[in-house]
């Protein structure tokens, strides 16, 4: 097999046009072609359906662009490692974690790292799926459980609780429950039981849910519950580090809370020589510390 045909195809496959490819690849228009053609004469099958409007690929070629994808994130994975051999921290790094926590907290603390380390390309990807760290779907996560996965180095970084908030407008409009019963009589913001959320939170939400709550918005994720309750909606099962960047929230029925939550950060165990995993993995920690030690300062106020 040609690898640089490959390599070729790929590119095609990713641009889903020929002209796009080889401006990528610094190769003119027929260039390409004949080499897809090429390559599809090797092979004796047509990869590409031709229309108007650009390739779509065939079933086959589906099939030889997941293994030429698959090949690709191992090429960039080893290149990376060989990257990491030298001593400035830069270069591609893809850290998963849900959608409320990469936006509610971990974003507005990547200026800092990225002073640090302005080489750094951090590709956020933000998502309740877990993705397959052994596979390399991700070089870093953070989750709020223990990953489960095989071949991962694992760091618990904090523990968080699920608590009840609402904004000062929606409580002087509605009042504020004094017990978990009156809860029933407002409108309740959460995530819905049935989707992907830690257990603790899903555990709060059905208790709250037994006293057979009036009214209801429900979302697939943390970001979305927060941005009903900051336009008084109602009120919100939201994580508690979110007090620290939005003073303003008030938490309703302080006694009211989920049990503690781990908060996780792992990689593969290949990557563990890493600088550009170490500097995140630091960085994070970091962070971590300071956010305990405003939260101390806080509670002493």
């Amino acid at each position: 097999m040609d690898w640089d045909k490959l390599r070729i195809f790929h590119a095609v496959a990713d641009a889903g046009s020929l002209t796009h490819a080889g401006e990528k690849l610094n190769l003119s228009q027929s260039a390409v072609s004949r080499q897809i053609r090429g390559l599809e004469e090797q092979l004796n099958t047509n990869l590409f359906h031709r229309h108007a409007r650009g390739l779509i690929l065939t079933e086959q070629g589906e099939l030889l662009f997941d293994a030429t994808s698959a090949m690709t994130k191992r090429v960039d994975a080893a290149a990376a490692r060989i990257r990491d051999s030298e001593e400035e921290v830069f270069g591609e790094l893809r850290v998963t974690t849900t959608t409320g926590f990469g936006t509610l907290w971990l974003a507005p603390r990547l200026p800092k790292l990225y002073e640090k380390y302005p080489d750094l390309k951090v590709d956020l990807m933000l998502e309740e799926r877990v993705l397959d760290l052994p596979m390399r779907e991700a070089d870093v996560a953070i989750r709020m459980k223990e990953p489960s996965q095989a071949d991962l180095i694992r760091k618990r970084l904090m523990n968080v609780r699920m608590c009840l908030y609402a904004s000062p407008k929606y409580l002087a409009e509605n009042g504020t429950p004094q017990t978990i019963e009156e809860v029933s009589n407002h409108r309740l913001i959460c995530q819905n039981t049935d989707s992907d959320q830690v257990a603790a939170g899903q555990n709060l939400v059905q208790q709250l849910m037994l006293n057979d709550v009036r009214s209801m918005l429900t979302v697939n994720n943390y970001f979305g519950v927060l941005q009903g309750v900051l336009h008084d909606l109602g009120i919100g099962v939201l994580p508690d580090y979110l007090t620290q960047d939005f003073p303003d929230l008030v938490q309703v029925l302080p006694e009211v809370e989920s049990a503690d939550v781990p908060v996780f950060l792992a990689y593969p165990e290949e990557l563990r020589q890493s600088k550009r995993v170490a500097a995140f993995k630091d960085f994070v920690q970091d962070e971590i510390i300071s956010y305990r030690k405003q939260l101390r300062e806080k509670e002493k106020d």
